[in-house]
């Protein structure tokens, strides 16, 4: 994986579910349209615990731009509290977090 813009990649064994990226908001951003997705992420060392960071990804994105991404910040029981708690985010927390990671 490489490194996000101003952030730092996650550790080799945090791997992220491919399979399961959900959409949670497209809102705009300094002259840019911003999707916003809910990501899980695996982690070995704790099987029985849900973990989840925030994608984001430029509508416009250029072939040379990587998504930018926050660290771990939903560690839930299951998925469905991981996603409910994301979905409590409104345009501000999620405009704050893109901010602090590009």
């Amino acid at each position: 994986m490489s490194t996000p813009p101003g952030g730092s990649a996650p550790p080799e064994d945090e791997r992220t579910d491919a399979s399961l990226h959900i959409h949670l908001s497209t809102f705009t951003h300094e002259g840019r349209f911003w999707d916003a997705h809910l990501e899980f992420v695996e982690d070995p060392r704790d099987p029985d615990s849900c973990r989840a960071r925030v994608c984001f990804v430029p509508t416009d994105r250029a072939d040379h731009e990587e998504p930018a991404r926050t660290a771990v910040i939903f560690i839930e029981p299951t998925r469905q509290d991981a996603l409910r708690a994301a979905k409590a985010l409104n345009r501000y927390n999620l405009v704050a977090m893109l901010r602090s990671v590009t």
